[in-house]
């Protein structure tokens, strides 16, 4: 990947009432092998985290004026080494203001994967360890341990700059530090949840459902097109890529690769043309199956507690709104 400019400073901020402090280098690091390296590494890292939470810059500049510095950044009014400063003293602000415990190394990267430009801000965090010296001595050493990475924004620079109606430009990590560590994070970045992941991706395994219902299909081919749905939607997110609709449509049928696309068009499910997929709320989508004697029921994981319910004491399964197919067959027989 393409890496415009790049640099590390450092915080750090006590659990009590003193500032924090503030480390700052003097230039941009120079480009090298191995500080790409190091930010395919935390590329990768931030895409595997679970949790993340997808927004947009609040339109009140003077309460969140980092995006005024990252346009003057990109319009060459400042250079990358001046909004970094400029950010560092305002995180300071921000973290001083609700006193919240901070620590880490923090990365500033500007780079483009494909014709993308991105903006990556991130708190590392660093472990001890050994190392054996190329004279045989046993030494101390400390590496990134972008494992305990926790902190840490991935802006979307292209289309913030140019899809004004996006309110999914900014991603961040919502994971372990705790809602007031998270909520100081986005005070700093001056963002705004504009798109509720985990509620976007449940409304898509709903639509999804529900053109497997009612295309009628075969276990087999059912469970098939979960199986895409599901490597299509893991594939976007190691990747940092949202799920596209139309792309998602042709995963599931090559052959009819317009088919659930046309069957989210054609319903009022709400959901935009792309969406943030949330990896926990995928990794629980599964189906339950099961045959015996005659019998082969298999229903979509979700489902259960709502229009499935299982009575373990009775050995009873309960079915609600059963598939309108099923019931005409049913009143058929019963005639």
């Amino acid at each position: 990947m393409p890496l415009h400019q790049c640099i590390v400073h450092f915080i750090d901020k006590k659990p009590d009432d003193s500032p924090a402090v503030v480390q700052t280098r003097a230039a941009c690091l120079a480009h090298s092998s191995a500080l790409e390296h190091v930010l395919a590494d935390i590329n990768d890292s931030y895409n595997s985290k679970p949790t993340k939470a997808w927004g947009f810059f609040q339109a009140d500049t003077a309460a969140a004026p980092l995006q005024t510095w990252l346009a003057d950044y990109l319009a060459q009014t400042i250079d990358f080494h001046q909004f970094s400063l400029h950010a560092m003293e305002h995180f300071k602000q921000q973290i001083d203001e609700a006193n919240i415990m901070v620590s880490g190394h923090v990365l500033l990267a500007h780079y483009q994967q494909g014709m993308t430009e991105y903006l990556t801000i991130a708190v590392l965090q660093h472990s001890e360890g050994m190392v054996i010296t190329p004279e045989l001595e046993v030494n101390a050493a400390r590496h990134l341990d972008l494992g305990q990475m926790h902190l840490a924004t991935r802006i979307n620079l292209s289309e913030w700059q140019n899809n004004s109606q996006s309110k999914q430009y900014i991603s961040y990590l919502k994971g372990k530090n705790g809602k007031k560590v998270i909520d100081g994070f986005c005070s700093f970045l001056g963002c705004e949840e504009g798109v509720d992941g985990p509620g976007e991706t449940r409304t898509l395994l709903k639509a999804f459902s529900d053109f497997v219902e009612s295309e009628d299909l075969p276990e087999e081919q059912a469970r098939e097109k979960t199986n895409n749905l599901i490597s299509y939607a893991n594939g976007q997110s190691r990747r940092g890529e949202v799920v596209s609709i139309e792309g998602l449509s042709e995963a599931l049928d090559e052959d009819n690769p317009q088919a659930f696309y046309n069957h989210i068009r054609n319903k009022d499910y709400g959901l935009s043309p792309e969406i943030p997929a949330d990896k926990r709320t995928l990794n629980a989508f599964h189906r339950f199956t099961g045959r015996a004697e005659g019998i082969s029921i298999s229903f979509e994981s979700h489902l259960l507690g709502s229009k499935v319910e299982y009575d373990e004491s009775r050995d009873m399964l309960i079915i609600r709104q059963l598939p309108t197919q099923l019931k005409d067959q049913l009143k058929r027989n019963k005639d």
